[in-house]
């Protein structure tokens, strides 16, 4: 999968009322599900799917709806969180995957923590990626308002030459090397079609605080594996550390910080996919 468009045409898709999912489906055996933030899509996991495959996984990666190749309609509580569970859960029911292994990154946690809440039985184990958790480890650049401003400037991701600024600038806060124009084709691309609604609801509803998902993570007794980037300099692991770690029960031995910076899948994706065989053997 050595470029967007190849990754692309392996995508199937999956009819929602508000348009169609795209998702990857590969491989037999234990089902991973996973699961990308914003402003990124399945792409995200390309490096991982290939390895996981081999080692004997099915491996689920789709592009929520408003991302990547999946529909962009109009609108914007369409993408709240609660209508993003349902839509994933429908993806699941619709492939008889009853339960699975949950690989997330990023804002997914936002979308994570709710599936927790409505549907924990269907999640066999955690594995946490440089994600949303608490407010403590939450640290933007800039809190986005709900206003015209936002949607102007979230705008410019869909003009060629500033989505190229944009992008370049994100990539370089969040990976330590620089990325290939093969690479950043799967980020740009899908913004560069105007999908960038879901994108606007994210950063437009997270301006003031996150939701508090103490309650829900608190209440979760199944196996966690955190891999975190430890230059990360949008979500940081420790200042929140502490109370994750008592909250969803983590033996230290399940907690690994590596070099890298926000997105480890493009910079130590088979560090991490050894991590997460080691973790599921283990468990």
């Amino acid at each position: 999968m050595n470029s967007y468009t190849t990754y692309r045409e392996k995508q199937k898709q999956f009819l929602t009322s508000e348009g169609h999912i795209a998702y990857i489906d590969e491989g037999k055996g234990p089902v991973l599900l996973l699961l990308h933030g914003i402003p990124t899509s399945g792409w995200l996991y390309r490096k991982m799917i290939t390895p996981l495959v081999s080692a004997g996984y099915r491996v689920i990666v789709p592009d929520m709806l408003g991302f990547g190749s999946s529909a962009s309609p109009k609108g914007y509580e369409i993408y709240a969180k609660e209508n993003q569970v349902q839509r994933l859960i429908a993806l699941m029911d619709y492939l008889k995957i009853d339960n699975w292994i949950h690989v997330f990154h990023d804002a997914a946690g936002i979308w994570t923590w709710e599936l927790c809440k409505q549907y924990s039985n269907r999640i066999k184990s955690l594995v946490i990626l440089n994600t949303i958790i608490y407010e403590e480890g939450f640290k933007p650049p800039i809190r986005f308002r709900d206003n015209i401003l936002t949607k102007f400037i979230i705008s410019l991701y869909t003009n060629r030459l500033s989505n190229r600024f944009l992008l370049n600038a994100l990539f370089r806060k969040g990976v330590k090397t620089k990325l290939s124009e093969v690479d950043l084709e799967g980020y740009r691309k899908p913004l560069l079609e105007g999908k960038n609604k879901a994108m606007y609801y994210f950063f437009s509803r997270t301006h003031k605080k996150l939701p508090n998902h103490k309650e829900i993570v608190s209440k979760l007794a199944i196996p966690v594996l955190v891999i975190w980037g430890k230059g990360d300099e949008f979500l940081k692991w420790h200042p929140q550390a502490k109370n994750v770690i008592e909250d969803l029960k983590i033996p230290l031995k399940n907690i690994h910080e590596l070099e890298a910076n926000h997105f480890i899948q493009e910079e130590q994706p088979d560090t991490i996919c050894t991590l997460i065989q080691q973790f599921l053997i283990k468990d």
